[in-house]
C-alpha cells in the first residue's frame, strides 16, 4: 500500500507520497495560511491529501506541531494557536472518509531517520530535537514507542537542576530551560551583553557558554542513555548545527555514563526539514 504523509506547519503544509519501499512519488507544498483560522487550514490539509492520493489506497499519517493528548486526540503546546484545543484528528477523518494517523513532529522525525536518515538499520533509535524546545523520539524496530502516558522520549522535562531556571511546564530546572536554542542565546547575553543566535554564538563561543553547553548537553543525554541504551542518538533542530556538539558534546555525554565503555553514536540528521512528512508517510508501517 501507498504511503501519503503530512506535515504541519506553522507557515507550510508539505505532503508527500511514497511508494510500499519508501520511495519518492509525488510530492507539493502550500502555505499554511493560519491567519485564515482552524477551519480553513482543516480544508487545505484535506485538498492537499486528496491531490497527492488522487485514486490510489494509501495510509494517511500527519505531523503535528505541539504535543497530543492521547485521550481526546486534541493538540495541545502548538504555535500554531488556532489548533489548539481542536479535534484535529476527528475533523480530518471526517471530510476525507478514512482513517489517519496523527504525530508530533518529534515522534516523526524520529521515525523519519530511522527508516530513512541516519538512524537506518539500527534497532533502537533516540531522535532528538534541539531548537526552540527539546524533545525526543523513540524508536524500537521501526516502531515508535509511546510509553504507558504517552511520554515516551520527553527528554526535555527531565530535571538537570532542582530548584533550577523555571520552564514553561511549570516545573523548574529542565533539560529545556538551558540547552534549548532561547535558553543557550539568553545565557550567552548574560555573560557577554551581546544578542546572537545560537548558531552564530558557536563559530566561535566564549569557554564558559560552551563548557557549561556541553556539560549540561552530556549530562542530560547520558541520563537516557543509562536508561535507554539506544543504538544512535540523532540530532535534529536548529541546534544540531553547533558542530562541536559531536565531538566535545559526545565526549561529555560518554563522561557522564555508567559504562566505561560508552560509545553510543551521537550523529546529525540527514534528512533537513523532509523529516517530519518523511515521517509522517511512514506512520501507518509504524502504528
Amino acid at each position: 500500500m501507498l504511503k501519503l504523509g503530512i506535515d504541519l506547519g506553522g507557515t507550510k503544509i508539505e505532503g508527500i507520497l511514497l511508494d510500499e519501499k519508501g520511495r519518492e512519488i509525488n510530492r507539493k507544498r502550500i502555505p499554511t495560511q493560519r491567519d485564515d483560522g482552524y477551519d480553513a487550514i482543516v480544508d487545505r490539509i484535506c485538498s492537499l491529501v486528496y491531490e497527492l492520493k488522487g485514486v490510489n489506497e494509501t495510509t494517511i499519517g500527519i505531523c503535528t506541531p505541539g504535543s497530543i493528548d492521547p485521550k481526546t486526540e486534541k493538540l495541545k503546546n502548538s504555535n500554531t494557536v488556532c489548533l489548539i484545543d481542536k479535534p484535529l484528528k476527528q475533523n480530518i477523518e471526517s471530510k476525507i472518509g478514512q482513517p489517519i494517523i496523527m504525530e508530533n513532529d518529534a515522534n516523526c522525525f524520529a521515525l523519519a531517520e530511522a527508516k530513512m536518515g541516519a538512524g537506518k538499520k539500527h534497532s533502537i533509535v533516540f531522535g532528538v530535537i534541539l531548537g526552540t524546545g527539546v524533545g525526543g523520539g523513540i524508536v524500537i524496530d521501526g516502531k515508535i514507542h509511546h510509553g504507558r502516558s504517552h511520554i515516551a522520549g520527553e527528554w526535555g522535562h527531565h530535571t538537570l537542576y532542582p530548584n533550577g531556571k523555571n520552564c514553561y511546564c511549570g516545573q523548574k530546572g529542565c533539560v529545556e530551560a538551558y540547552i534549548s536554542g532561547p535558553a543557550l542565546e539568553s545565557r550567552y547575553k548574560e555573560i557577554t551583553g551581546d544578542q546572537k543566535i545560537v548558531t552564530d554564538i558557536a563559530l566561535n563561543p566564549p569557554s564558559n557558554w560552551k563548557n557549561e553547553f556541553t556539560q549540561n548537553f552530556g549530562i542530560a543525554l547520558s541520563n537516557v542513555i543509562n536508561i535507554l541504551d539506544p543504538d544512535v542518538i540523532v540530532l535534529g533542530g536548529g541546534v544540531s548545527k553547533c558542530e562541536f556538539l559531536y565531538s566535545d558534546g559526545a565526549n561529555s555525554v560518554h563522561n557522564y555514563v555508567f559504562s566505561p565503555n560508552a560509545d553510543t553514536p551521537i550523529v546529525k540528521h540527514t534528512l533537513g526539514d523532509s523529516a517530519g512528512v518523511i515521517g509522517a508517510a511512514w506512520l501507518g508501517d509504524s502504528s
